[in-house]
Order: structure tokens, then C-alpha cells, then sequence
């Protein structure tokens, strides 16, 4: 009787902490969906309110008003907003994109698209994970140093700047001034950039901030992680300072900074939609920009529903690692 007792609060625990994750991560699958639902319908009604019109773009400017009504009716534009919207959310729901104005098959120009913009994104998250992980684990180890007065001001300065703002200071720099990269992508007959260092500045405009936040969280979360008693422990014992890194402090960090840069992906696929505008780069970024000029409600609506469906589902599993690594602390 004495040990049932003793077990069943341990028991208890851990079936409430489980339970707790549960409803963390129910209520952040409904709370991504609805802005998921929020951003699609936003997307379809701003591209739809612009001014133009997608039938006159799709034909010759010497299209009579007879030709351009057809055309309007063959693209459903002379039906309401609101029966487009819903016309076009139960296509997307049945994986049925349609076409573009011009006849074009929407799925075929996603799947065009959608690799250059993970090639781009892999890279970028590749560079941040590395830089990131370095510049944290240095800083949280020499906490009083030269590093810590060059990266505080450092990592804050690059967080603070929008993509955009580092996309044009790099092009400024590297491009204009030293002549050293090229400031536009050329596409090869792949559909992917013809040289390698047209990836060099989109993917450092993306990783750029990105490697500031993503070290000054790994460098607090290795310096919250080595206050813990175990670590401590070690370090009185004489662990050497690698071993007491790589076996006590960094798997106590290693949740937070994984959540971390679950994050990042997202932010680097949402980064990448601006990014690749700027510098002419065939991804999906470019397919956005290109759909809202040509006044193409479907084509724009599907590529923010593609990439606004991938980073709610990467931030999801960001939200889980958080809820995950939380278990048990409340």
C-alpha cells in the first residue's frame, strides 16, 4: 500500500503534464488554422480590389470590349468577390489550383517554383545554423570578453533590420561598389540560377538576421542551461570544459534552440517571398510578385496558400518543441 502510494502522484504528474501538451498544441493547431483562414482570404480580396484588370492584361491591348468580356467571364471575374473566394477555397481544399489568366496550370507553375525556393531557404538555414551556433556557443563561453561587446550591438543591429534593408545594403556593397557578386538572378535552362554566386547575397540577406536572433538565443540558452545544478556538479568534479559543453549543458539547451530554429525555417520561407523579388530570383517569391502585377487573383492567392500553409505547419512543430521542452517546469 505504502508504494501505491508514493507512485500514484508521480503517475498523476506526468499524465497531467501530458495532457497539458495536448491541449497546448490543439490550441495551436486552431489558432494557426484561423490565420491560415485569415490570410488567404486577405491575400484573394487585396489582390482582387487592386486596380486593373486580369482579362485585359491576359489579352492584346487591342482586344475589343466583346473579347474582354468573354474573357472576364471565362475567368469567373464578373461574379461576385465573395462566390469567387468560395469557388477558389473549394478548389484549394480538393488540390484543384486551376489556371492563370493566361491558361497556364497553376500546380505545374508551383511545382516549377517551389524547389529554387528551398534550394535558396537550405542554404540560407544551413549558413544560419552554422554562424548561429558558433557565434552563441563562443559568446556564452567568453561572457565578459571582447566577443560579448562585438556581438551585443552586432546581433541587435541585424535583428533589427528587415530583409529588404539587408537585401539593399548588400547589393550596395558587394554589387554596386565592389563589383564582386552579381545583384540579379539569371536563370539557367534548369530554371535555377546559371551560376552559384547568384545565391550568395539572397542567401545571406535571408540568413543575416536570422543568424543574429538565432545567437543570442543559443547563447542564452547555454548560459541558462550550465546555472543548472547537474552542470555545476561536473564542473567542481573537473570535467573538462568540451566534455562539460557537449555532454551537461548543450542537451539542457538543446529544445529551446531547436524551437528555435523550427522558427527560423518559417521566417526564412516568409523572408524568401520578398528576397527573391529583389533579386530577380525564379522561386516562389518571384511567382507572388509576378501574379499581383499581371492582376492574377488565383495564381497570387495559391503561392501565399502554399507558403503560408508550409510556415504555419513549420511554426507548429516550433510551438510543439516549446510546449515539449515546457513539460514539467510549470
Amino acid at each position: 500500500m505504502a508504494l501505491v502510494s508514493v507512485a500514484e502522484p508521480v503517475v498523476l504528474g506526468v499524465a497531467d503534464d501530458r495532457r497539458g501538451v495536448r491541449v497546448a498544441l490543439t490550441g495551436m493547431v486552431l489558432r494557426r488554422v484561423g490565420l491560415l483562414l485569415a490570410l488567404l482570404t486577405l491575400v484573394f480580396c487585396a489582390v482582387s480590389l487592386l486596380p486593373g484588370d486580369a482579362a485585359r492584361v491576359a489579352l492584346d491591348r487591342g482586344a475589343s470590349p466583346e473579347t474582354v468580356a468573354a474573357k472576364r467571364h471565362e475567368l469567373g471575374l464578373d461574379r461576385p468577390l465573395p462566390q469567387r473566394f468560395w469557388s477558389w477555397s473549394s478548389g484549394l481544399v480538393t488540390g484543384d489550383f486551376g489556371v492563370t489568366a493566361h491558361g497556364r496550370s497553376i500546380a505545374e507553375l508551383l511545382a516549377g517554383s517551389a524547389p529554387q525556393t528551398l534550394l535558396l531557404g537550405g542554404i540560407a538555414f544551413a549558413t544560419t545554423v552554422f554562424a548561429s551556433m558558433a557565434g552563441g556557443m563562443w559568446w556564452a563561453t567568453r561572457p565578459d570578453g571582447w566577443t560579448a561587446r562585438v556581438l551585443q550591438p552586432a546581433t541587435a543591429m541585424v535583428v533589427a533590420l528587415p530583409e529588404f534593408v539587408v537585401a539593399a545594403g548588400l547589393i550596395a556593397v558587394f554589387s554596386f561598389a565592389a563589383g564582386w557578386l552579381p545583384a540579379v538572378t539569371v536563370a539557367g535552362r534548369s530554371g535555377f540560377p546559371a551560376s552559384a554566386d547568384m545565391l550568395v547575397l539572397p542567401a545571406l540577406a535571408l540568413a543575416l538576421p536570422q543568424t543574429g536572433w538565432n545567437t543570442r538565443v543559443v547563447r542564452g540558452a547555454l548560459a541558462d542551461a550550465a546555472r543548472a545544478p547537474h552542470v555545476e556538479h561536473a564542473e567542481l568534479e573537473g570535467v573538462s570544459p568540451f566534455r562539460l559543453m557537449t555532454r551537461h549543458v548543450f542537451p539542457v539547451a538543446l529544445p529551446a534552440i531547436a524551437a528555435s530554429y523550427a522558427t527560423t525555417v518559417g521566417m526564412l520561407l516568409g523572408g524568401a517571398m520578398v528576397v527573391e523579388s529583389l533579386f530577380n530570383y525564379p522561386g516562389l517569391g518571384a511567382l507572388l510578385a509576378g501574379s499581383v502585377a499581371d492582376r492574377d487573383t488565383g495564381l497570387a492567392a495559391a503561392t501565399a496558400a502554399v507558403a503560408g500553409v508550409t510556415i504555419m505547419c513549420v511554426l507548429l512543430v516550433a510551438d510543439g518543441l516549446r510546449a515539449w521542452a515546457m513539460r514539467g517546469r510549470r
